[in-house]
This record gives C-alpha cells, structure tokens and sequence, in this order.
C-alpha cells in the first residue's frame, strides 16, 4: 500500500476539479466557449491550471516511486503536503495581475519539490539512499 501517494493524488484531484471550476466560473459569466476570448482572469486561471498539470504528476511519480521503493515515511508525506500547499499558492496568486507573494512562494516550492524529489531518486536507485 502506498498512502502517500493515494492521499497526495486525492489532494491533488480535488485541486484539479476547484481550478477547472474556477476557469468554468469566469468561461460562464463572460459567455467564453473556447480560448481566453482576451480576458485577462480567464488566460491567467487557465494558465495557473495548465501549470498545475504540468508539475503534479511528475512530483507524484516520484512520491509513487520512493513509496514503492520503501525509501518514503513521514518526510515524504510532509514534502508532498508542502508541495500541495505550494500548488493552491501559486493558483491563489495566479489571479494577481502583477508579481504576487503566492505565485512566487508555489513556483519555488514546486521547483525546489522536483528538485529533491529527482536527486533522491537518483540516489535510490543508485543505492545511495
């Protein structure tokens, strides 16, 4: 059993249904069908959703990987946690129209989580973790 992992991709579901609903909010109001339509919100909620699909499952993977391979335990959830947490930041500041604490905060956590997520993962399988 891997509960890291499943709760991690649960959070991560959850997330992925509360940004399509955001971005679905706005495509209603304005009558949006497809693309932005030029509105700013609505390019930068897509955009926050994009790269929220574009970073999880490579940071699930590795979590899937190390809890597999018997390397996980509390630390690996407590990163995945800070990773979730970075997630719904960078969404939140996502809506700013100018430079935004949360957007900065969960691009770094998301770099920084794939970072040392890959380098552990290096290690294992090089036995050297």
């Amino acid at each position: 059993m891997i509960p890291t992992t499943l709760s991690l991709c649960a959070a991560a579901a959850l997330i992925n249904l509360w940004i399509f609903f955001r971005v679905v909010k706005i495509r209603g109001s304005e009558k949006i069908n497809h693309g932005d339509g030029g509105n700013a919100l609505l390019a930068r909620r897509m955009r926050a959703h994009a790269n929220f699909i574009e970073n999880t499952p490579l940071v699930l993977l590795l979590i899937g990987g190390l809890e597999l391979s018997g390397k996980g335990g509390q630390w690996l959830a407590i990163v995945g946690g800070i990773f979730i947490l970075g997630r719904v930041a960078h969404v939140i500041g996502m809506d700013s129209e100018k430079p935004a604490l949360p957007r900065w905060a969960g691009t770094v956590t998301a770099l920084l989580t794939q970072l040392g997520l890959a380098v552990v993962a290096v290690l294992t399988v090089l036995g050297k973790f």
